[in-house]
């Protein structure tokens, strides 16, 4: 991955993909924490990619919904980027580097609950950071996909959601393998 701001190094000739802008991940789960955590808080690293891969994948949350019997409808037919199967369910593995990019950044915390479980809080920066990015035009359809999966499965434990991709979407990542990328 990439900072924006070392692309003046990068060579003018060869292509950029903005998938590779570590910024460009690092908005978006400033953006899930403020729109999908409780007071800009999400419990567990499960919790957090799970609902990325809904936001990422509005087309897996379209038929999620559909599942729960909570039509909805509006949302773009495409993916945001891409994720991968992995232990459990949907994964994307830039989570650790774009995470410790927020925390070094303190636009973030992160802290250790129980044995296993890790709690991730947007800080005053973070949510300062956050608003700002809502209130910009690039991100106001991302924003809405976000609280709509918030509004239908953000109250869900991580497992519940994990759980419930493994169910619904079997061919799709259950019977993928491991590090295999995930289409629609």
């Amino acid at each position: 991955m990439k900072s924006i701001r070392n692309l003046a190094n990068y060579p003018a000739g060869r292509p950029l993909v903005s998938d590779e802008i570590v910024e460009l991940h690092a908005a978006r789960l400033l953006l899930l924490l403020h729109h999908c955590g409780i007071k800009g808080r999400i419990d567990g690293l499960t919790k957090l990619a799970k609902l990325d891969f809904f936001v990422r994948y509005p087309a897996f949350f379209a038929r999620a919904c559909e599942a729960l019997k909570t039509p909805i409808s509006g949302l773009p037919e495409s993916s945001e980027s891409a994720m991968v199967r992995h232990h459990y369910g949907p994964w994307d593995h830039r989570y650790y580097h774009v995470l410790a990019y927020l925390e070094g950044r303190g636009l973030v915390t992160v802290t250790k609950e129980g044995a296993r479980s890790y709690r991730f809080q947007l800080t005053p920066s973070g949510t300062a950071a956050a608003k700002e990015l809502a209130k910009q035009p690039s991100f106001a359809e991302l924003g809405e996909i976000m609280k709509r999966v918030y509004s239908v499965l953000g109250k869900r434990p991580g497992s519940a959601l994990k759980d419930l991709i493994y169910q619904l979407f079997v061919p799709e990542v259950a019977e993928r393998k491991l590090g295999e990328v995930i289409s629609e």
